[in-house]
């Protein structure tokens, strides 16, 4: 696998902290879209770290009261009362510890080393046989002139491995906010696996139950159970059980994903979530000579791992769901439900980490993982992280509101608290300068309604996804069944990419808006996704054009529009071989052009375009290397469509097999035989039309394209008599192709360019 590459490895600092980009949305909508990284060079965790981890910029942030520490005697009664109950998946390696052992001293400082930490973590639970040192770490705050306090509940796990990310440390929090004169939980907010969306946050928790903590496989991150069910995750209340977040979102989010949005508990939704094995120095971590307790049984299961997102050749389909394992309650207190709930229950040490603020830092060297981009020639581009940082140097230590990421909660804890600011005075001065973008993540299948391997659908994910921006090469990953929502993407134009386990990958350049609070990737908001073993790349160039290519898009005849991009020349698209396509380009005068790529049409045997004699070895891409735009172009498409749709409707002829059987002499055979002639006379005609354009010959071009609109209406008859004497599905691809002509000669009829 690859080393980072240098164009993307450092992110563009961009001085605004975490609840400004929050703000940004917030103004936008009923809620925020939040995150829930930092504004991280080395030393954040997409997994936890804020960008409230940077100094808080006085002009964008909130002016919340300032807080003070706790009286120790009721800091002490609070953690006893909420330590919560961690649930952990059947296969997790890393159980909340305590770092301290593993600290060294460096340059005067004491520091803890992610070497030392990994391996020594592992060292300890081979020689005990059970998690070493369980501990979680607790500290709390008050606001001023307020009964508002809180206490945070800090997890250290000495590694993380997970699909978008691995790094050495993993510091995971829970805030419960409580009123001290009623002494009651007003928000639980628990750490999200991404900075690009809410943390998961419950308002008003019942005051008797004890919280509980649903820790993501290998991440760690932290999803909320109150629900009666105490180690299910329920994104939306059904059958008379609560949901375990009360996040609202933006109401253009909400209506272009359906759901609420929080990064959640994805093997606990249904979906499976491939892990990749991590490396350093192009070599697997397990393999590092510095390590020599760790080994590739010390990693997440091979069960649930892959080697790179790129091995295999179609989505993994057996990889198990969440299954829980082990739980962990505070020491003192029993917790019977754990105990009937899980295979083994551990008890953990509560220590308050002012005990820890003597370490300065947790370091480790960058890690690295294969992400392709799929340009004419293939680049890799590596996501990576480095270490955490330490959680007492981040402003959410002194002021947790911080960290309140949902907006309907920041709003309900302002109304109730005046030590908690309204959000409007830094979510305008915000909003010029970021913003959303969303997709859902589906899957490219053929359909049942095209000819065999001449159309397509689209379906669910099987998988959760990995997307990349470049602009921020923190990669980030889906949830909830293929949602991507990537929060602070600054206004411009951004190139997004989609890996997939066992799936091609997507990439595509979009603009964000500064106006417009959300922007959707893809095709109204949908990206689907191709097998590896069913792709087929298209590649477009204008090097040997004088056409200069802005945009390209991609429609299956069946499907519709499935790709649409900026581009600046080239374009290189991973489509289904079972498709049948209109490539469309534009040009810098926004003239269009199109062609016909159907990679398997009628009569071409087996794996046309396998240049090699292996099996496996990926097609040929189909190549457009001198595009053209205008009437010409156009009228060339309609010419091809209708030639390629007249063949098969002969070959249906020759064949003798329509809908019914109806193959002999009269009646649907006829019919057909009338179709078959008037795509012969269309594409006569579109070959004229083109001739003319290319002549120069503008009023002669459009006779001819209104000569083919004629052929065409005559087309459309022919298929509705001669449909009983059709396969089905050619029947419905040649109404689908007649509808892309017509669109495609009234383009040609509009141009400005013959």
């Amino acid at each position: 696998m690859t080393d980072p590459v240098d164009a993307v490895a450092e992110r563009a600092g961009s001085g605004v902290d975490r609840r400004t980009i929050l703000g940004a949305l917030a103004g936008a909508g009923s809620a925020a879209l939040a995150g829930c990284g930092s504004d991280s060079g080395p030393g954040s965790d997409p997994d936890t770290d804020s960008a409230s981890d940077t100094d808080s910029d006085s002009d964008s942030t909130p002016d919340d009261a300032e807080t003070r520490t706790l009286d120790s005697e009721r800091l002490d009664e609070l953690a006893a009362r909420f330590a919560p109950t961690l649930y952990f998946d059947a296969a997790e390696p890393w159980f909340p510890t305590d770092p301290r052992p593993y600290a060294t001293e460096e340059g005067g400082e004491t520091v803890v080393d992610g070497f030392t930490a990994f391996d020594g973590y592992h060292e300890r639970y081979d020689a005990a046989g059970e998690p070493p040192d369980p501990t979680v770490f607790y500290n709390g705050v008050r606001y001023a002139n307020s009964p508002l306090a809180v206490v945070q509940f800090w997890l250290y796990s000495a590694f993380d491995q997970f699909t978008t990310n691995f790094h050495w440390h993993d510091w995971e929090v829970l805030h419960v906010f409580v009123d001290l004169d009623t002494g009651d939980p007003q928000l639980y907010v628990a750490s999200s696996h991404s900075r690009s969306v809410p943390n998961n946050e419950f308002l008003d928790p019942d005051p008797e139950t004890v919280p509980r903590i649903l820790t993501e496989l290998g991440s760690h991150s932290s999803t909320l159970s109150v629900n009666e069910v105490p180690d299910r995750f329920r994104r939306v209340g059904q059958d008379e059980l609560l949901a375990d977040i009360t996040n609202t979102t933006i109401d253009t989010v909400e209506d272009l994903l359906g759901i609420p949005i929080a990064y959640g508990l994805p093997r606990d939704e249904g979906m499976r979530l491939p892990f990749v094995v991590p490396e350093y120095e192009g070599a697997p971590i397990y393999d590092h000579p510095d390590l020599p307790s760790v080994s590739a049984d010390s990693l997440i299961d091979d069960a649930l791992a892959i080697r790179s997102l790129d091995a295999l050749a179609s989505p993994p389909t057996d990889l198990p769901l969440r299954e829980t394992g082990v739980a962990f309650r505070h020491a003192e207190r029993d917790d019977p439900v754990a105990a009937e709930t899980a295979d083994s229950v551990i008890a953990y040490d509560l220590v308050e980490s002012a005990a820890l603020e003597h370490i300065s830092a947790f370091t480790g060297p960058q890690l690295s993982f294969e992400f392709a981009v799929p340009e004419a020639v293939e680049n890799a581009v590596a996501g990576h992280i480095t270490t955490t940082g330490v959680p007492w140097d981040q402003p959410r230590y002194e002021n947790p509101a911080l960290d309140v990421s949902a907006g309907n909660h920041r709003s309900e804890l302002a109304d109730r608290y005046g030590a908690i600011a309204e959000r409007e005075s830094f979510a305008d001065a915000a909003a010029d300068r970021f913003d959303g973008v969303v997709a859902r993540v589906t899957r490219a299948v053929e359909t049942d309604e095209a000819p065999d391997g001449e159309g397509l659908t689209t379906t669910d994910a099987v998988t959760e996804s990995v997307v990349l921006i470049e602009s921020d090469p923190e990669a980030i990953p889906t949830f909830g069944g293929g949602v991507a929502v990537a929060n602070g993407v600054p206004p411009g134009d951004h190139r997004l990419t989609v890996n997939g386990a066992g799936q091609a990958p997507h990439s595509e350049t979009l603009t964000v808006a500064a106006d417009e609070p959300v922007t959707a990737a893809g095709v109204e908001a949908e990206i689907p996704l191709v097998a590896r073993e069913n792709t087929q790349k298209v590649e477009i160039s204008d090097a040997e054009t004088d056409t200069d290519v802005t945009r390209t898009a991609i429609e299956d005849d069946f499907a519709g529009r499935i790709y649409e991009s900026a581009v600046e020349g080239s374009d290189a698209v991973y489509v289904h071989a079972g498709g049948a396509y209109t490539t469309e380009v534009r040009d810098a005068d926004d003239e269009i052009g199109a062609y016909r790529v159907n990679p398997k049409p009628p009569g071409a045997g087996g794996d046309d375009g396998d240049d090699g004699d292996d099996g496996d070895a990926e097609p040929a891409p189909i190549r457009i290397e001198r595009p053209e735009t205008g009437a010409a172009s156009l009228a060339d498409y309609v010419a091809d469509v209708a030639e390629e749709t007249r063949a098969a409707v002969a070959a249906a002829a020759q064949a003798g097999g329509g809908a019914n059987g109806n193959g002999g002499s009269g009646g649907p055979s006829n019919a057909v035989n009338g179709l078959e002639r008037a795509l012969a006379a269309a594409v006569d005609a579109a070959e004229r039309a083109a001739k003319r354009a290319r002549e120069g010959d503008g009023a002669g071009t459009e006779r001819q394209l209104a000569n083919v609109l004629d052929r065409i209406a005559r087309i459309e008859e022919r298929i509705a008599a001669a449909r009983e004497g059709l396969p089905p599905g050619l029947a419905n691809a040649a109404g689908k192709r007649v509808e892309q002509a017509t669109r495609r000669v009234e383009q040609a009829q509009n141009a400005k360019k013959l």
